[in-house]
């Protein structure tokens, strides 16, 4: 039987970080991952409380074809599409992985043991269809620790709401700015307003919003580096703790103010901050530094496993590192724009290409089983 405190001492600052009030989730998924025992292994080993996937993920996963041999044979069987067959066996995986994590669920009261399924990238700038598949995968996985992932897309934005409205979780994806930030908690406030209006149990309905990390020193760093001055060089990688640590000062006010109070009065639960693409990109910087340095109370950070195994050897958890911070992160990201790069115009480009890389990705995922099908003889298209 797994239980969250089964952490071993490998696992000592990962520990310190579920102390700190950070929830570690893994941000990886893959059958061969479940039916080993992997998962359930870093459950008791690793203080892993939750799962995200992504079209990326899934690519990888399925695109091998190790451990769904015998689902897409049957599949193939039956001559179902090949959208159809990608959604049973993603479906399948989140499912499975809802099991496994099902107790950390009830221990945490639904806080945690969560499994996230993204909708369909190619739908995300249409909130009609975005909603119906929400409600298609929420049915699909039935397991009640499912979490749907919704971009952050304008489109996006009220879809959010319909979603949570209808009492659906929802994991909110690909936020990079703090203004498309402020949307996403004010679509999550909207939707708790109409599915209390509807009579539904506030205490039900959880939410995260996936604050992208890495990213975004990855291209703010590229043109510091262009610059080449001393004072650029020094900017480098603090623009996207910087823009973190803002969005956790935005998540505070909002959750903090009167809105929200009244809603927690029915029993509602705040958006927690996910800290997400938190795999260090820059051979310069510490390969824990997105773990190390966005430690505060109330929010999740979902690593991919090279992160979790770098922060469970060497990782150095010194306690909140984010809420003292902000007008250093206000001066950060000042003295970035004063060298002549844009915030704006570096969020905005980095939502274009993260909606546009998971779409390729479910693309070269539908070319990989759309293969698979042919080979056993049914035509996938």
């Amino acid at each position: 039987m797994i239980t969250v405190t089964e952490a071993t001492a490998t696992a000592g600052a990962l520990q310190r970080l579920a102390d700190q009030g950070v929830s570690v989730w893994l941000d990886d998924l893959s059958r061969r991952r479940i039916e080993s025992g992997n998962l359930a292994e870093l459950i008791r080993t690793k203080n892993v409380v939750g799962v995200t996937t992504n079209p990326s993920i899934f690519q990888a996963a399925i695109g091998s074809g190790e451990g769904y041999e015998e689902q897409l044979a049957d599949l193939a069987t039956r001559g179902v599409t090949v959208d159809e067959a990608v959604r049973m066996m993603t479906t399948a995986d989140v499912r499975a992985a809802a099991d496994v994590l099902r107790e950390v669920y009830d221990v945490t009261g639904g806080r945690d043991g969560r499994v996230s399924i993204e909708v369909d990238p190619r739908l995300a700038h249409d909130t009609r269809a975005t909603v119906a598949e929400a409600r298609q995968l929420a049915w699909l996985v039935d397991r009640p620790n499912v979490m749907i992932k919704i971009p952050a897309t304008k489109a996006g934005l009220p879809a959010i709401t319909e979603v949570i409205g209808a009492g659906i979780s929802v994991n909110v994806t690909l936020i990079f700015s703090l203004e498309r930030y402020r949307e996403v908690m004010d679509a999550y406030l909207a939707g708790l307003e109409k599915a209390q209006a509807a009579g539904i149990d506030l205490a039900g309905i959880h939410s995260v919003a996936s604050f992208f990390v890495s990213r975004v020193d990855s291209e703010i760093d590229k043109r510091l580096s262009l610059l080449g001055t001393d004072e650029a060089r020094g900017l480098r990688g603090k623009a996207a703790l910087a823009n973190a640590r803002l969005a956790y000062e935005a998540y505070e006010n909002v959750f903090a103010g009167d809105r929200f109070t009244a809603l927690a009065g029915a029993r509602a639960n705040p958006q927690r901050p996910l800290w997400a693409s938190t795999g260090v990109k820059d051979p310069a910087f510490r390969d824990t530094l997105y773990v190390e340095e966005l430690v505060a109370p109330g929010t999740v950070n979902t690593m991919p496993e090279a992160t979790l195994d770098a922060a469970a050897d060497h990782g150095e958890v010194r306690g909140d590192t984010v809420t003292g911070g902000y007008a250093q992160a206000r001066a950060d990201l000042a003295a970035v724009e004063r060298l002549g790069v844009s915030y704006d115009e570096v969020v905005e480009q980095l939502e274009r290409e993260g909606v546009a890389k998971f779409e390729a990705a479910w693309q070269d995922l539908l070319a990989a089983v759309t293969k698979s099908l042919d080979s056993k003889g049914v035509d996938g298209e």
